[in-house]
Formats: structure tokens, C-alpha cells, sequence
């Protein structure tokens, strides 16, 4: 009974995956919105050893090949985003055993770092299906979560503020200073670590700063370096990476300028993520 009982579960979720898949086609087709296809397309995380980049412009990212994927607009859900003004997003990966970084690089004419009344934030996002089976790539689905890495330009920014007014502070001293005082918020990182079981289901993981980010706009470009350990303390919450194992990745950017924000965004949906063996012999980290 309860082989009966699994069996159409996996039949179940079959058919909601499908389902899905075909909602994503038919809104896109209607809209006349070209489908991106990541069939053929895979991301490769390369081994090096030693201690990995953080900087965005750091020469150790020439190590990774760039994979450029083509972004489609959310039109599965309102609101919706049917033409998205991003339309490529350049990916690489490095890994060293024992930790992994990903550099996420888009055009962007204009630098949008602050969130206020009437005004949105650059941003981008990479999901990782919690499990062996790919969920909905926008937010996951019941029963198939997703982690959720969500960097944000204004917690960049804010984090930036906070060292630069500490530096100040520690350059200039106390004495015979008024203080003066600003609020800057705290961020343990620029990338908010999110749980997604379907839309309106996003929810913030209580321990932030596993994924660690650093970012640099420049030129109008956009440069977004995420950091994480590949060994986690919780699996069942948090993406799973192991050298010689493959995973499953999707992204997602916003554009603050236009006016992006919750689902109006561009996305790439799942391709493969290939993590590179550790070579025999070779020391981790």
C-alpha cells in the first residue's frame, strides 16, 4: 500500500512539473515573449586551489570560463514582466574543495542602490532546488523547496556606508569631536538566504551570513560575487555542493531603474551546475 501510495505521489508531482513547464510556454507564447531554452546549456565550477576571489575584478576569475545565458521575462504570475530590459546575464564559478564563489556579471546603464518610496533596487538571485527534483523555477512549489540566494544593491551599499563611517570614525579619533550620528543598517551580508515553496511563500532563514556577497557597478556594468561554504550543517534548508556532484541552478535580475521588483524580473530557469572534482592528491582549500 504504501509503494501504491509513492508511486502516485511521484506520478503527482510529475504532472505538476509538467503543468508548470506548460503554463510558462503558453503565458510566454500569448505574450509573444521568445522562450528561453537552457537545454544544452551547463555551468561549469571549476577546481582551484587556494584561497578563492572576492573582489568582482579579481584576476583569478580569468580561471572560469564565462557562460552567457539569455534571460526571458517573468510572465507566469502577476505582475509580470513580458519585456525584460536586461537580456543576458554572464556567469562563472570556482571552487577549491572546500568553498565555492560565483561571479554574476549584466549590463545596467544606471547604478540603483537605494530603496524608498517610488524608488526600486538593482538586484539578482540564484536558486537551487532543496532535493533531487528540480521545483518551479520561480519560487519553488509545495513540496519542492528552493534556496534562494538574493542579493540586494542596497544592503551592498549599506554595508559599504557602515566600514567607511567606522573607518572615518577610527581615522579621525574622539576627542574634541562632535559626534554625529546616522543610522546605516547592519547586514551580516548583502545576500539575503531565502527559503521558497511558491509564490507569496518567500521566507528569510534565521542565520544570515552563510551566503556571503560583494558587488561592484562600474562603467554600467554590474559585477556580483556570491560566497559559500560547500559543506552545510543544514541540508535540508540550505543548497547541497560537493566536488564531482552536479546541481541544478536557476537566475533571476531586476532592474531598479525600470521599476523591477517581486516578480518583474528576468530570469534564466534551471540548467545544470557541474562542480569539478577535487584532483588525486590534491589539498582542499
Amino acid at each position: 500500500m504504501g509503494r501504491v501510495s509513492s508511486a502516485a505521489m511521484m506520478r503527482r508531482r510529475a504532472l505538476v512539473l509538467l503543468a508548470a513547464a506548460f503554463l510558462v510556454v503558453l503565458c510566454a507564447y500569448v505574450s509573444g515573449v521568445p522562450v528561453v531554452s537552457s537545454q544544452g546549456l551547463y555551468i561549469r565550477s571549476y577546481y582551484v586551489p587556494g584561497e578563492l576571489p572576492f573582489e568582482p575584478k579579481a584576476p583569478e576569475w580569468e580561471k572560469a570560463t564565462p557562460m552567457v545565458l539569455p534571460l526571458s521575462g517573468q510572465v507566469v504570475t502577476r505582475p509580470t514582466l513580458p519585456d525584460p530590459t536586461i537580456k543576458s546575464l554572464t556567469v562563472r564559478s570556482l571552487h577549491n574543495g572546500k568553498e565555492m564563489v560565483f561571479l554574476l556579471e549584466w549590463s545596467d546603464p544606471t547604478k540603483n542602490d537605494r530603496l524608498t518610496p517610488g524608488t526600486f533596487r538593482d538586484g539578482a538571485a540564484m536558486a537551487f532546488p532543496l532535493g533531487d527534483a528540480p521545483a518551479f523555477f520561480c519560487m519553488g512549489q509545495l513540496d519542492h523547496y528552493l534556496n534562494i540566494w538574493h542579493w540586494k544593491a542596497d544592503w551592498q551599499t549599506d554595508i559599504e556606508r557602515r566600514k567607511a563611517s567606522e573607518a572615518e570614525r577610527k581615522a579621525k579619533g574622539s576627542e574634541g569631536e562632535v559626534r554625529r550620528f546616522e543610522v546605516i543598517p547592519r547586514r551580516a551580508s548583502s545576500v539575503e538566504d531565502l527559503l521558497g515553496g511558491g509564490f507569496s511563500t518567500l521566507t528569510s532563514k534565521r542565520g544570515q551570513g552563510t551566503v556571503q556577497g560583494n558587488a561592484l557597478w562600474e562603467q554600467g556594468r554590474w559585477r556580483v560575487v556570491f560566497k559559500r561554504a560547500m559543506e552545510t550543517r543544514d541540508p535540508d534548508n540550505d543548497a547541497v555542493f560537493g566536488p564531482g556532484r552536479m546541481q541544478t541552478v536557476a537566475f533571476a535580475v531586476w532592474n531598479g531603474e525600470n521599476k523591477e521588483r517581486n516578480g518583474q524580473k528576468a530570469i534564466a530557469p534551471w540548467m545544470q551546475l557541474i562542480v569539478d572534482p577535487v584532483p588525486q592528491g590534491a589539498k582542499q582549500g
